[in-house]
């Protein structure tokens, strides 16, 4: 048996690779129980090497706030561009989509190129600028109560909109993942509107790059195996990407 300096370096070692640790799989891996676990766990965070979440521990701080628009669309802007151009490639002839809110798909909405007719349902105020001058694009804006941070709409007046309607693809931005609890945003309205857009979309298409993995916000939105599909950047790890496809969700790496 390993001893505990041994036994925390292979923690903080395996949580490095894969940006998340498992209590179960530290039992089996040690040979050890789950509380002497969750006091290996308990002391590495005092000691700020990790945080520590439900039924685990990751390396990066799990609680997501709420910054404004114009500060987060300056973080990975790269990334968000290339994952928002492998989103546009999935758009089909003649298609209806749903374009939620984030600066993900912003970038998005830049790069969309309508082939012949596009209707375009979102909440965003800032997709809907950027498409209004895109020949062939048809957009819908939802109306209801602006939440500022973000420049999108959310609420009641939205969500009966919403009821109208029925489309191929939904794409959706978000603020956390969290491969056990799920997707989620900083605001629990938001998370309200994103479930009826998902209620009447064929597929679920997320947009986020690697920093929102192992991050959870306020409003859950949905767990992980109730999406089709993830576009994010080559950051995140081959543990987050194996867990994804085995809970049948398609990972595309932009």
């Amino acid at each position: 048996m390993i001893n505990l300096t041994e036994r925390h370096q292979y923690i903080i070692n395996k949580m490095q690779k894969e940006g998340y640790v498992e209590v179960v799989d530290l039992c089996k891996e040690l040979k050890v129980s789950s509380v002497t676990i969750r006091k290996d766990l308990k002391y590495l965070e005092e000691k700020h090497l990790l945080f520590r979440t439900h039924g685990g521990a990751t390396q990066s701080n799990p609680y997501t706030t709420d910054k404004p628009v114009n500060e987060k669309e300056k973080i990975n802007s790269n990334e968000k561009m290339r994952i928002g151009a492998a989103a546009a490639s999935l758009i089909g002839v003649n298609d209806s989509i749903i374009l939620a809110s984030g600066t993900t798909i912003q970038a998005f909405a830049k790069s969309i190129q309508a082939k012949e007719a596009l209707t375009v349902i979102t909440s965003s105020l800032n997709v809907a600028i950027e498409l209004i001058h895109t020949p062939g694009v048809e957009v819908l804006q939802l109306g209801g109560m602006i939440r500022k941070s973000s420049s999108s709409v959310m609420g009641a007046y939205a969500e009966n909109i919403l009821k109208d309607f029925f489309c191929s693809m939904l794409f959706l931005g978000v603020d956390g993942i969290d491969i056990e609890y799920g997707l989620t945003t900083t605001n629990a309205m938001e998370a309200h509107l994103n479930k009826q857009m998902m209620a009447i979309s064929n597929k679920t298409i997320v947009l986020a790059d690697s920093t929102k993995f192992g991050k959870r916000g306020f409003g859950k939105i949905c767990n992980i195996d109730e999406i089709d599909q993830i576009i994010t950047d080559g950051q995140v790890s081959d543990y987050v990407v194996n867990t994804l496809e085995s809970a049948g969700v398609t990972v595309t790496i932009a």
